[in-house]
């Protein structure tokens, strides 16, 4: 059967670099740290401090006050960057279909904070227990979707998808997927997180996978770097509306880019850390090109994962080697993470975002706080450190793992 084709028609975010599209791409393309020392609870006990937390939230501003008590943060930030998404994309919701409007998200923790609260004040009085009627349902993982899907009444295909790391990119893949066979035209789709909290910093401090760089929580986020210490929480959202081709034609939507290639792999080797040589991250970018019919050579752009791990920072670059071979000297490269920090299971989206809006104003946004390169990362390439730089983007990739060996790649085509 003839596939169809996906374009994206809308963005939204929230994360730590701004509340909106416009003011996450104005802090992107000026190298912007969004760490800075934890607010929202005392840190001081934990080894890491810090983490890249939105600035000034207030949930009163988007959600009224009923709605704040029953969602975990997670979910608000679903909501705003699907709102704006929506609002974004121009749909006309009184005269949409509704039927064949879907929401596919993606959540690697999804409540922790709800858990751990009532937990902790279960254990506080377990002579008289007690627990929300809200505690199940801010809690889990496919609540975001529900939500945005009752808020707007999208009565097509809605789940939530769960690949740590990897699951906002895993949700636009199965979303460009039903589009693609057919099986709706419209889908909400992209990913949030919000787990900077006790348990999150100390589950991650706990695996010493989260830098302690408390000195200077800025340059704590360093991809590629020799002194790099581990990653930096984040949290937010990112949301775009993928759309049947024809269908955003037919009603004259803006179109923002093609959603071109999907890939899907497993590394197959451990718990949390990559398969050193990158056996499973070059399988899945191999699927995306193949799936998009382009060559390596075709690629100008690739934001990698690149989270400031010892391990990761190593596999990924081996990884796009195999897969690019001489071509890795040509493309350009950036770390966006090195600003935002890791959004988990948001990553993917907000990610993908980044690299549309690169497109859109052909500019590479930088890989920040380099200082001194690792000497088993090839100086060659070009990782476009410490300042954005202009180039015309024709395809744009986008690389997400997360802990499971849970791999996902997406391409995006600059329409004309």
């Amino acid at each position: 059967m003839e596939l169809k084709r996906v374009v994206v028609t809308g963005l939204g975010t929230i994360n730590p670099l701004g509340k909106n599209i416009d003011e996450f791409w104005e802090g992107l393309r000026n190298g912007v740290s969004g760490a800075g020392p934890i607010t929202r609870f005392d840190a001081s006990k934990f080894k890491t401090h810090f983490a890249c937390e939105i600035k000034n939230f207030d949930p009163n501003a988007y959600l009224n006050r009923k709605e704040v008590q029953k969602h975990d943060l997670y979910a608000q930030f679903a909501y705003i960057a699907a709102a704006q998404a929506i609002a974004h994309s121009g749909l006309d919701l009184a005269t949409l279909d509704k039927d064949n409007v879907g929401v596919i998200w993606g959540a690697g923790i999804a409540g922790l904070d709800p858990f751990y609260q009532s937990v902790t004040d279960f254990n506080s009085n377990l002579e008289n227990p007690r627990f929300s009627p809200f505690f199940i349902p801010k809690m889990i993982a496919n609540m975001a979707s529900g939500n945005i899907a009752m808020q707007y009444g999208f009565r097509g295909p809605t789940i939530t998808t769960v690949t740590a790391c990897a699951s906002a990119t895993h949700a636009m893949i199965d979303a460009a997927t039903y589009i693609r066979l057919g099986k709706a035209k419209i889908f909400v789709t992209g990913g949030s997180e919000a787990a900077i909290t006790q348990a999150g910093v100390g589950g991650f401090n706990a695996m010493h996978a989260l830098s302690t760089r408390n000195d200077d929580p800025k340059t704590a986020s360093r991809p590629f770097d020799k002194d790099r210490d581990g990653f930096v929480m984040g949290e937010g959202s990112g949301a775009l509306v993928l759309e049947e081709y024809e269908h955003a034609i037919a009603r004259g939507a803006t179109i923002y880019a093609e959603l071109v290639g999907c890939g899907m792999s497993t590394d197959a080797y451990h718990m949390t850390a990559p398969d050193p040589e990158g056996g499973g991250a070059a399988l899945v970018m191999n699927r995306a090109l193949e799936d998009a019919g382009i060559k390596p050579e075709d690629i100008d752009y690739i934001n990698v994962h690149g989270t400031s791990t010892g391990l990761g920072d190593i596999a990924e670059p081996k990884a796009i080697r195999r897969v690019f071979g001489e071509h890795i000297y040509k493309v350009s490269i950036s770390a966006t993470k090195s600003m935002t920090g890791h959004l988990l299971g948001a990553a993917g989206a907000v990610e993908a975002i980044a690299c549309i809006m690169a497109m859109k104003y052909g500019i590479i946004p930088p890989t920040i706080n380099q200082f001194e390169l690792d000497p088993e990362v090839d100086p060659k390439v070009d990782f476009t450190f410490n300042h954005a730089k202009e180039r015309n983007i024709r395809y744009a990739l986008s690389n997400t793992f997360g802990f499971g060996g849970h791999n996902g790649t997406v391409i995006f085509k600059k329409l004309d």
